[in-house]
């Protein structure tokens, strides 16, 4: 009799036990869920972990040494290896014959005190361009706003501004931009940067015809170089170059064409260079390791590591991380059905760029920007949006 009694009062026992547990694990699972919602950034918080390994080789410039001699020669006025300045240099327009040299290679017969005083700013620049270049700087993401948008907006009138551009939009040239109708879009930004003066003419309901500053490589100054009054302005005369040196002999195509421009024409700062190819550089070893399963020894032979280097893009969207409040990226993509170029008639990729591992940068710059390296932790990312 009394087993019969204590199977009914067991069952609602275990019955109540079970039903005690389930609503104990139901508690915790909501509370959990609250928590997340209510500290979103409670997880992306933690600092990522990134392979060191790989941050050890994207800090090593396997250029350097290449790059040095050729800084070196210059500095003593060994133009030998490049003929089209040494045309430049021995032209009427500065009377100088740099032949003649004394045992150090320096030349000795300086005409023109115009040339002499070019000669001493070129020199003045590159060493310390170069110099510059051995120093990494934390916080040269947070500089950009000083050393490129306050000088462009004295330029402009706005005077005492050290604020943000609200918005910008950075204008590719890929030439995925000839299916798209963005031109109205990337004008309503407050702040436009175009890519190595490509042109607007004609494509105006595509990629927009505002400018507010033209961000090219060397080469482009040195194509202007050749011209008239060294006319490098597609967009107006009133069109800030912002420009990032690929070649150090280009320092003498800044110091002729500086003289002659209105707008401001302003070289980045080579930390910021140096932050920009360690960048690339850890995202092109990470893809190829993970991609191939081979050593990273075998990286450089695989992309010419003494010519690597990061595409004129990728810097001007870093640029535009340090500038801008929200930042809209257009034209950077590709297609097997599209140009290289929008505007040109190009259709195969420079090979010195891996562009695919620039993707997988603006990738992460979008979903996860936590886990990008060597910028500063005390750096404020903005809202970055690509439009495809």
């Amino acid at each position: 009799m009394m087993k019969r009694t204590m199977r009914p009062l067991f069952s609602v026992l275990l019955l109540m036990a079970v039903a005690a547990t389930l609503a104990v694990r139901v508690t915790l699972r909501y509370s959990s869920i609250e928590l997340k919602n209510e500290y979103p950034f409670a997880v992306k918080a933690q600092k990522p972990v990134i392979n060191e390994t790989l941050l050890k080789y994207a800090s090593v410039d396997i250029g350097e040494p290449k790059l040095k001699k050729e800084v070196e020669e210059l500095l003593e006025g060994n133009f030998r290896t490049h003929s089209r300045h040494r045309s430049f240099l021995s032209s009427g327009r500065y009377r100088i014959d740099i032949r003649p040299r004394t045992a150090r290679g320096i030349p000795v017969q300086l005409r023109s005190p115009e040339f002499y005083r070019l000669w001493q700013s070129f020199r003045r620049h590159l060493q310390d361009w170069f110099r510059n270049r051995k120093f990494h700087k934390e916080d040269v993401m947070v500089d950009l706003v000083n050393t490129v948008k306050v000088p462009i907006d004295r330029h402009n009138g706005k005077v005492g501004s050290e604020k943000r551009y609200k918005s910008c939009a950075v204008v590719g040239n890929s030439g995925i931009l000839l299916k798209s109708q963005y031109g109205e879009l990337i004008d309503s930004h407050e702040a436009v940067i175009r890519l190595n003066n490509a042109r607007t003419g004609g494509f105006e309901g595509r990629v927009g015809s505002k400018t507010t500053l033209s961000f090219v490589n060397s080469n482009i100054l040195h194509l202007c170089a050749r011209r008239e009054g060294c006319f490098c302005h597609p967009y107006g005369v009133n069109v800030a170059l912002v420009m990032y040196v690929c070649q150090p002999v280009h320092f003498l195509d800044y110091m002729v064409c500086n003289s002659s421009h209105k707008a401001p024409l302003i070289v980045t700062d080579p930390r910021f260079d140096m932050l920009c190819a360690r960048i690339v550089k850890y995202y092109s070893l990470k893809r190829f390791v993970e991609g191939t399963g081979k050593p990273l020894q075998e990286w450089a032979p695989a992309h010419d590591g003494a010519n690597f280097h990061y595409s004129s893009g990728l810097q001007a969207v870093i640029l535009a991380l340090g500038v801008c409040d929200k930042v809209s990226v257009f034209g950077f993509g590709k297609s097997s059905s599209a140009k290289h170029h929008y505007h040109t008639n190009q259709r195969a990729e420079l090979k010195l760029h891996d562009y695919d591992a620039e993707y997988d940068f603006y990738r992460d710059l979008v979903e996860r920007p936590q886990v990008i390296p060597f910028i500063s932790d005390m750096f404020k990312y903005p809202p970055v949006s690509i439009y495809q």
